[in-house]
């Protein structure tokens, strides 16, 4: 029995020469992967969780809500930071933590952002057909409703918009990294562009007696706003699974994820303070409260731009989300507990084709015939928990054997206090989650044991060693 626990428990040990011999093309820098973590970061929660978190709960500090939730993420970027610059193997969270609590830990944690990256990509799928008919409508043409939403309570047949960009995305991708990320820094700047604009038109149209009651929930109803906002933030961990497409890990790993992250936090701030001193927050609980907003004070003009940057920031957002868990998937096929076919690799494209065709395949018919609701379920757990543990396991990293033979040209500051906060920090925002998403989270995470167990203890690389 004593073996078998221990078994479970068995640590990977890092290989840097598979860094050096690996089958992934290095392509991406610093700029690069600053402009993947924006676009990961940077979609439909801009455009949507603003006008939501200040009308249900944060009031006109809704931007204090965002401010916290990207608190609670730069320390888990910190953390994030010091594994990714230490050990740049594909995989991020999941390698990490199989490095410093061994198998059964890692593999919770990948299937946990599985379900992340996964779910993830789906939910954006719907919102991004939802702008995109906006625009068409602007041109004055209308999709029947049969094809354009999920069927639920006897109406719709399903979401056939959504499913198909996301095999445009998978076919993208497909194609390699080099013309993705192309597209994406295309997309990114065209996205900012529209944020930006937007503040500048709207921000002469603030009302200041829209401030007050600074806090209509009182600081709860801000701290659950935290709660809703993260999801905004989701998708910064996808850069650390760029590390071994990257040029410079050692160096370039850190400063992509932190200047995302502090790029992004300055976007959703500002929108946040200037969309509640336009519009009274009583207001703001629409689906489009960005376009709302500018309709409200006779900008409509904007409003069919703000639709098109939408639609280019959701796709940024598909484009790395979809990224992000095909590598994953990639890193654990590649160490056993997958079959092997997810981790083979076009030798003309460097990318692993059939685990992106099976990957996009899953995410589309979920977001052709499962209503959004239910499909955002699982991303906020799922990401919150792998935070948490790539926390802790800062602290294990330094205790660890390896650590000392191993270069780590980044350190998260304040150690071992800031770790240990960002892992509290992380449970408190997992606590505030709805009761019925913990429920969803636990069959998923049964079901992963089953897939574990019955193949993956079996077939690990770790296991045979």
């Amino acid at each position: 029995m004593s073996n078998f626990v221990q078994g479970l428990f068995k640590k990977r040990t890092v290989d840097l020469d598979q860094v050096k011999h690996s089958k992934l093309e290095k392509t991406l820098g610093a700029l690069g992967l600053t402009s993947m973590g924006v676009g990961a970061v940077v979609g439909a929660g801009i455009f949507i969780t603003p006008g939501i978190i200040a009308a249900l709960h944060a009031g006109p500090s809704a931007y204090l809500s965002f401010i916290i939730a990207a608190v609670v993420c730069a320390l888990a970027a910190l953390c994030y930071s010091e594994f990714a610059s230490t050990i740049p193997l594909a995989g991020s969270a999941y390698t990490y933590v199989y490095v410093v609590f061994g198998e059964i830990v890692a593999w919770i944690i990948g299937w946990s952002l599985i379900s992340e990256y996964l779910f993830a990509v789906s939910s954006v799928a719907v919102s991004w057909s939802s702008y995109f008919q906006n625009l068409l409508s602007g041109f004055s043409i209308h999709l029947p409703g049969f094809l354009t939403q999920a069927y639920e309570n006897g109406h719709g047949g399903g979401n056939i918009v959504a499913g198909l960009v996301i095999l445009v995305i998978g076919f993208l991708l497909s194609l390699g990294l080099r013309e993705s990320t192309k597209i994406n820094e295309i997309m990114v700047f065209i996205k900012i562009a529209v944020i930006v604009l937007f503040v500048a038109v709207a921000v002469f149209y603030v009302k200041p007696e829209n401030y007050s009651p600074a806090m209509p929930f009182g600081f709860s109803g801000v701290l659950s706003g935290a709660a809703i906002a993260f999801y905004a933030y989701i998708g910064f961990d996808a850069v650390s699974t760029a590390a071994e497409e990257v040029k410079n890990p050692k160096r370039d790993m850190p400063i992509g994820i932190i200047s995302s992250l502090v790029v992004a936090s300055a976007l959703y701030a500002a929108v946040a303070i200037v969309l509640v001193g336009v519009v009274h927050y009583t207001q703001l609980n629409v689906g489009d409260p960005v376009a709302f907003a500018l309709q409200f004070i006779n900008q409509n003009w904007i409003s069919g731009i703000v639709s098109l940057g939408a639609v280019a920031g959701m796709t940024t957002v598909l484009l790395v989300m979809a990224y992000g868990g095909t590598r994953l998937i990639f890193a654990i096929s590649r160490d056993g507990l997958l079959p092997k076919s997810l981790s083979k690799v076009n030798p003309k494209t460097h990318v692993p084709v059939t685990n992106t065709v099976i990957f996009t395949v899953v995410a589309a018919i979920f977001a052709t015939f499962i209503p959004l609701d239910k499909i955002t379920e699982l991303v906020n757990i799922g990401t919150l928990f792998a935070f948490a543990t790539v926390s802790i396991g800062i602290i294990f990293l330094r205790n660890s054997k390896q650590y000392d033979q191993l270069d780590h040209p980044f350190k998260a500051p304040f150690y071992p206090v800031l770790p240990v906060v960002s892992f509290l920090a992380c449970l408190f925002l997992m606590s505030q989650l709805k009761a019925l998403t913990w429920q969803v989270f636990g069959i998923w995470f049964v079901l992963g044991l089953i897939i574990y167990f019955t193949y993956g203890r079996h077939n690990s690389k770790v296991q045979k060693d």
